[in-house]
């Protein structure tokens, strides 16, 4: 299922329910049918997300030294697409929301 995240700041982010849950589970929200981020929660709700990609870039930078890139006998290994990739648009629209004094909303 795709949640649509709106709001009056920027171009509406549409995302797969699974990662919209963990999205908004990061910043300490659930998911529900509908739902709002409201200004007020924007400064707590980007700092929470921007930590989590820190964090997601720093296991990702530790599991890169485990590949062996150019061995013999080992194969090419892709990383996954990480955390930033995948919450940036909806980062962006919480940042544009934050400046804009407008709420975030889903379900509506």
């Amino acid at each position: 299922m795709l949640i649509t995240f709106k709001c009056r700041a920027a171009p509406e982010v549409v995302m797969l329910e699974n990662l919209a849950q963990y999205l908004v589970g990061i910043i300490g929200k659930q998911l529900g049918a509908r739902g709002v981020i409201t200004h007020d929660e924007l400064p707590a709700a980007i700092s929470k997300l921007e930590a989590a990609i820190v964090t997601d870039k720093q296991e990702i930078a530790e599991h890169e030294g485990h590949f062996h890139e150019g061995e013999e006998g080992h194969e090419h290994h892709e990383l996954p697409i990480g955390l930033a990739q995948r919450a940036f648009p909806f980062l962006d629209m919480l940042r544009a929301a934050h400046r804009e004094n407008s709420d975030v909303l889903w379900g509506v």
